[in-house]
């Protein structure tokens, strides 16, 4: 086996409260990744220049700061000397949405190359490298929708009822690093309990988006610092309780079906981007590489 083609699914926070701060300046946090059936795509051919070669759809993010380049430059010391890639990544998932797609990109780049690379390393030791990378990282590693704490590496796998969702990104980039340095970041929000989470996004219901006690608390300051944001937000509710996804500038509104979904999305505001995506318990990438020979 010498090339695959494999998923990069995306993520939503459907709450993420901000606890408390680190003395190493990491913000503690409680979130509920659900995963996606929708997000980028990445193919890869293995080869023995002993080089990593990235291209992409879209060229600005072909450097070596990429997360895909430092992925695969992560595993070169646990591989043969010679051992080298050729990379492409179909991006389709807007940059700085909140979405995961960058942590995704590595994950996904992390299982394919230790496959191609025959490195034989373990979904722990794989996620142990991405969380170097990035707090994101390991729940792409390991692949299912999780209860999380800590930075977010503190991971429960849960299952949900699997939803309809539209997401909806805005004509802006929000800057993450701007968001969690601001002073005006909630970060104080009280400890939730593992069973009170269960218990409340268990149900099929979708009750917990009208919840006050379920909220994203990095989401005043972006509607405050993005009008863009806010104003999309005010579009989006009228279909469907909606939020906002990690740091922004992503929104999703849950649905009770694709069909109804799908006729909010006919109705984009032409400044916005959105896709239709349902929430799965366990990333397409595993069943992907099950399936790759």
């Amino acid at each position: 086996m010498q090339q695959l083609r494999l998923p990069a699914p995306a993520k939503l926070n459907l709450f993420l409260h901000i606890t408390g701060r680190r003395a190493d300046g990491y913000h503690l946090l409680q979130t509920l990744f659900q995963m996606l059936d929708s997000g980028d795509e990445l193919e890869f051919s293995a080869n023995q220049s002993g080089e990593i070669q990235l291209s992409c759809n879209d060229k600005s993010l072909e450097g070596e700061d990429n997360l895909i380049y430092r992925a695969a430059m992560a595993l070169k010391p646990y591989a043969a000397a010679n051992a080298g890639a050729e990379i492409f990544l179909d991006k389709k998932l807007p940059m700085g949405g909140g979405l995961g797609g960058g942590s995704s990109d590595a994950a996904t780049t992390l299982h394919a190359l230790n496959k191609l690379w025959q490195l034989n390393l373990s979904v722990a030791e794989l996620a142990v490298i991405g969380l170097k990378l990035g707090a994101d990282v390991p729940l792409f590693v390991e692949g299912y929708t999780a209860f999380a704490e800590g930075v977010g590496e503190k991971l429960t796998p849960v299952n949900l009822p699997e939803k309809v969702f539209l997401v909806v990104t805005p004509a802006c980039h929000v800057s993450t690093v701007a968001v969690f340095t601001h002073p005006d970041l909630i970060r104080n929000s009280k400890v939730i309990s593992k069973a009170d989470v269960l218990n409340s996004f268990g149900a099929s219901n979708g009750n917990w988006l009208r919840n006050s006690d379920w909220r994203n608390d990095c989401q005043p300051l972006v509607e405050r610092l993005y009008p863009i944001v806010a104003i999309t937000l005010q579009w989006l509710v009228e279909y469907a309780p909606s939020r906002m996804t990690g740091t922004g500038a992503s929104l999703f509104a849950e649905f009770p079906d694709e069909i109804s979904a799908r006729r909010a999305l006919a109705n984009l505001p032409a400044n916005c981007r959105g896709f239709v995506a349902r929430g799965v318990n366990r990333s397409p990438l595993l069943t992907a590489l099950e399936h790759a020979v």
